[in-house]
């Protein structure tokens, strides 16, 4: 089968069994090793080509990351990559995947940094795969900034990603209650599990990414609360906390934000939901 046909013979499976059809595109473009948008170059298809013994070899790897797709793992798990913020992050069972969603925090938190005008510091909780971290840095060269995070599995890629995106991001491996005693940010930002603990997720979520990182107690609640303490000991007076949460949390993050913060406001996401909230440190 020519793996044009066997393309588009994928794109109708994902579409019938409630799949991205583009995800066909992404696993096919890892098994040649091209970008997506290289893919729609039949001058560069044709020549990649040449480095495989035929096509059946093109063919049977990429169905066979299809089957994966297919039985609902990621697709980033299986490309091993995920996009953020212009950023190539590595991605991989034990660390959550960056969300679009999770971009327009980081694209508000920029232009406050860049509105300084002098060098700040920024950390970001609960740092994960290091996608937030790692786009301020790169994208904020008098920002210095520290990656906090405590889980064994997540920091592998924390690190990964820093090493592989060339930027000056330390990292501090240890719990957000506890972590850099006497250190004061201009900023502090997060993105901590929240998601209800009874909250039933799609299976590629609940079966693949970690639950450590994804829910956050009865109400989702708890360790978002965790973390708002946190920013608050290890801001400076006036400083910036801006935190991401679920939808329907924007109340209960609010009156947890009150006794220590001010001017309290909520912002929506890409798709106009309530998504994250920022606050200033009294």
């Amino acid at each position: 089968m020519d793996f044009r046909q066997s393309l588009r013979r994928a794109k109708s499976e994902f579409g019938e069994s409630g799949y991205a059809e583009v995800d066909a595109e992404l696993l096919l473009a890892h098994v040649l090793g091209i970008t997506r948008m290289e893919l729609h170059n039949s001058v560069t298809v044709d020549k990649v080509i040449e480095n495989f013994e035929s096509i059946d070899e093109v063919v049977e790897q990429f169905e066979i990351l299809c089957a994966r797709r297919l039985g609902g793992e990621p697709v980033q798990y299986i490309t091993g990559v995920a996009y953020f913020c212009d950023l190539e992050l590595q991605v991989g069972p034990g660390v959550l995947i960056p969300r679009p969603e999770t971009e327009s925090l980081v694209e508000n938190v920029i232009p406050h940094l860049e509105a300084l005008n002098r060098q700040t510091s920024v950390i970001d909780l609960g740092s994960g795969s290091g996608a937030i971290a790692i786009a301020i840095a790169a994208k904020v060269p008098t920002a210095h900034v520290i990656a906090v995070e405590n889980d064994e599995q997540a920091l592998i890629w924390l690190r990964r990603n820093i090493e592989e995106n060339n930027v000056d991001v330390r990292i501090v491996a240890e719990d957000v209650s506890v972590a850099l005693e006497g250190v004061k940010a201009d900023l502090v930002v997060a993105n901590p599990p929240y998601v209800p603990n009874d909250e039933d997720l799609p299976f590629e979520v609940k079966n693949y990414e970690p639950h450590v990182a994804l829910f956050g107690g009865r109400n989702g609640m708890d360790v978002p609360r965790k973390f708002i303490a946190a920013a608050s000991r290890l801001l400076k007076a006036e400083g910036i906390f801006v935190m991401e949460h679920g939808e329907g949390q924007a109340a209960a993050v609010r009156e947890a934000l009150e006794n220590d913060f001010t001017d309290i406001r909520v912002h929506d996401d890409l798709n106009n939901r309530p998504r994250w909230t920022s606050a200033q440190r009294l």
